[in-house]
Protein backbone atom coordinates (compact mmCIF):
# COMPACT_ATOMS: atom_id res chain seq x y z
CA UNK A 1 0.00 0.00 0.00
CA UNK A 2 1.60 3.38 -1.02
CA UNK A 3 1.45 6.26 1.68
CA UNK A 4 -0.50 9.43 0.64
CA UNK A 5 2.70 11.00 -0.42
CA UNK A 6 3.79 8.46 -3.04
CA UNK A 7 0.26 8.27 -4.60
CA UNK A 8 1.29 12.08 -5.07
CA UNK A 9 3.77 11.59 -6.33
CA UNK A 10 3.36 8.38 -8.33
CA UNK A 11 0.44 10.87 -10.27
CA UNK A 12 2.51 13.09 -10.75
CA UNK A 13 5.40 11.62 -12.16
CA UNK A 14 2.79 9.49 -14.89
CA UNK A 15 1.76 12.71 -16.78
CA UNK A 16 4.30 14.60 -18.34
CA UNK A 17 7.50 15.83 -16.94
CA UNK A 18 8.41 19.80 -17.52
CA UNK A 19 11.57 20.51 -19.09
CA UNK A 20 13.14 22.86 -16.61
CA UNK A 21 16.00 22.17 -15.45
CA UNK A 22 15.57 20.75 -12.52
CA UNK A 23 11.80 18.99 -12.86
CA UNK A 24 11.82 17.50 -9.79
CA UNK A 25 12.67 20.36 -7.83
CA UNK A 26 9.22 21.75 -9.71
CA UNK A 27 7.29 18.19 -8.64
CA UNK A 28 8.36 18.96 -4.97
CA UNK A 29 7.27 22.84 -4.70
CA UNK A 30 4.15 21.42 -6.50
CA UNK A 31 3.75 18.88 -4.29
CA UNK A 32 5.04 20.41 -0.88
CA UNK A 33 7.97 18.95 -0.47
CA UNK A 34 11.82 19.35 -1.63
CA UNK A 35 13.43 17.93 -4.41
CA UNK A 36 15.39 15.84 -2.13
CA UNK A 37 12.15 13.91 -0.75
CA UNK A 38 10.74 14.04 -3.60
CA UNK A 39 13.43 11.92 -5.51
CA UNK A 40 13.84 9.64 -2.43
CA UNK A 41 10.27 8.82 -3.29
CA UNK A 42 10.56 7.88 -6.87
CA UNK A 43 13.71 6.03 -6.10
CA UNK A 44 11.75 3.84 -3.28
CA UNK A 45 9.23 3.14 -5.39
CA UNK A 46 11.78 2.22 -8.61
CA UNK A 47 13.54 -0.36 -6.09
CA UNK A 48 9.74 -2.12 -5.07
CA UNK A 49 9.32 -2.25 -8.54
CA UNK A 50 6.40 0.34 -9.11
CA UNK A 51 8.22 2.59 -10.85
CA UNK A 52 10.20 0.72 -13.53
CA UNK A 53 10.71 3.66 -16.20
CA UNK A 54 11.27 7.17 -17.18
CA UNK A 55 10.42 7.52 -20.68
CA UNK A 56 10.44 10.26 -23.32
CA UNK A 57 7.54 11.03 -25.48
CA UNK A 58 8.99 12.46 -28.61
CA UNK A 59 6.40 14.67 -30.54
CA UNK A 60 8.16 15.12 -33.90
CA UNK A 61 6.25 17.38 -35.43
CA UNK A 62 6.55 19.62 -32.66
CA UNK A 63 10.12 19.07 -32.80
CA UNK A 64 10.47 20.17 -36.37
CA UNK A 65 10.84 16.72 -38.23
CA UNK A 66 8.77 16.80 -41.33
CA UNK A 67 8.66 12.53 -42.13
CA UNK A 68 9.15 9.95 -40.00
CA UNK A 69 9.20 6.28 -40.72
CA UNK A 70 9.84 2.36 -38.97
CA UNK A 71 12.64 0.71 -41.19
CA UNK A 72 13.55 -2.97 -40.41
CA UNK A 73 16.81 -4.48 -41.33
CA UNK A 74 17.83 -8.44 -42.08
CA UNK A 75 21.23 -8.40 -40.29
CA UNK A 76 23.06 -10.97 -40.03
CA UNK A 77 23.01 -12.49 -36.81
CA UNK A 78 26.79 -12.23 -35.79
CA UNK A 79 26.53 -8.59 -36.42
CA UNK A 80 23.49 -7.54 -34.98
CA UNK A 81 24.80 -5.77 -31.78
CA UNK A 82 27.91 -3.97 -33.86
CA UNK A 83 25.35 -3.32 -36.61
CA UNK A 84 22.10 -2.03 -33.95
CA UNK A 85 25.19 0.27 -31.93
CA UNK A 86 26.39 2.02 -35.41
CA UNK A 87 22.44 2.43 -35.95
CA UNK A 88 21.67 3.92 -32.65
CA UNK A 89 24.54 6.23 -33.21
CA UNK A 90 23.11 8.33 -36.02
CA UNK A 91 20.87 11.74 -34.90
CA UNK A 92 17.74 10.58 -36.68
CA UNK A 93 17.56 7.25 -34.84
CA UNK A 94 15.02 7.63 -31.80
CA UNK A 95 14.52 3.33 -31.15
CA UNK A 96 16.64 1.01 -32.12
CA UNK A 97 15.76 -2.75 -31.00
CA UNK A 98 16.62 -6.37 -31.78
CA UNK A 99 12.91 -8.42 -32.75
CA UNK A 100 13.09 -12.00 -31.79
CA UNK A 101 10.88 -13.72 -33.10
CA UNK A 102 12.33 -11.89 -36.66
CA UNK A 103 9.50 -10.09 -39.00
CA UNK A 104 8.98 -11.99 -42.34
CA UNK A 105 11.46 -14.36 -40.60
CA UNK A 106 14.24 -11.70 -41.82
CA UNK A 107 13.13 -8.77 -40.42
CA UNK A 108 15.46 -8.74 -36.89
CA UNK A 109 16.22 -5.12 -36.61
CA UNK A 110 14.02 -2.27 -36.29
CA UNK A 111 14.33 1.24 -35.86
CA UNK A 112 12.32 4.44 -35.78
CA UNK A 113 14.03 6.69 -38.11
CA UNK A 114 12.83 10.92 -38.16
CA UNK A 115 13.91 13.43 -40.99
CA UNK A 116 14.16 16.86 -40.66
CA UNK A 117 14.10 19.44 -43.83
CA UNK A 118 15.52 16.84 -46.23
CA UNK A 119 15.01 13.74 -48.67
CA UNK A 120 14.48 11.29 -46.45
CA UNK A 121 14.56 8.31 -49.62
CA UNK A 122 18.42 9.82 -49.99
CA UNK A 123 19.22 9.89 -46.45
CA UNK A 124 17.88 6.81 -45.76
CA UNK A 125 19.75 5.24 -48.82
CA UNK A 126 23.05 6.67 -46.92
CA UNK A 127 22.76 5.34 -43.60
CA UNK A 128 22.14 1.73 -45.09
CA UNK A 129 25.33 1.97 -47.68
CA UNK A 130 27.17 3.39 -44.51
CA UNK A 131 25.97 0.02 -42.30
CA UNK A 132 26.44 -2.39 -45.01
CA UNK A 133 22.85 -3.57 -45.45
CA UNK A 134 20.93 -3.68 -48.19
CA UNK A 135 17.84 -5.75 -47.33
CA UNK A 136 15.21 -3.41 -45.37
CA UNK A 137 12.04 -2.27 -45.35
CA UNK A 138 10.31 1.38 -45.07
CA UNK A 139 7.37 1.67 -43.15
CA UNK A 140 6.18 4.77 -43.11
CA UNK A 141 3.86 6.64 -40.66
CA UNK A 142 0.69 7.53 -42.23
CA UNK A 143 -1.51 8.54 -39.23
CA UNK A 144 -0.64 8.53 -35.47
CA UNK A 145 -3.42 7.40 -33.37
CA UNK A 146 -1.94 7.28 -29.99
CA UNK A 147 0.83 9.69 -27.79
CA UNK A 148 -0.29 9.51 -24.26
CA UNK A 149 1.26 7.86 -21.71
CA UNK A 150 -0.64 4.69 -19.19
CA UNK A 151 -1.92 6.43 -15.97
CA UNK A 152 -2.27 3.85 -12.74
CA UNK A 153 -3.44 6.22 -10.04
Amino acid sequence: MLTEREQKVARFIQRDISGDKRPFKTLGTVLGMTEEDALNIIKALASQGIVRKFGAVLRHTRAGLTQNAMVVWAVPEDEIDFIGTKLASYREVTHCYERTPSFEEKYNLFSMIHFKGENADDRLRRIADDLGISDYIVLVTEQEFKKVSMEYF
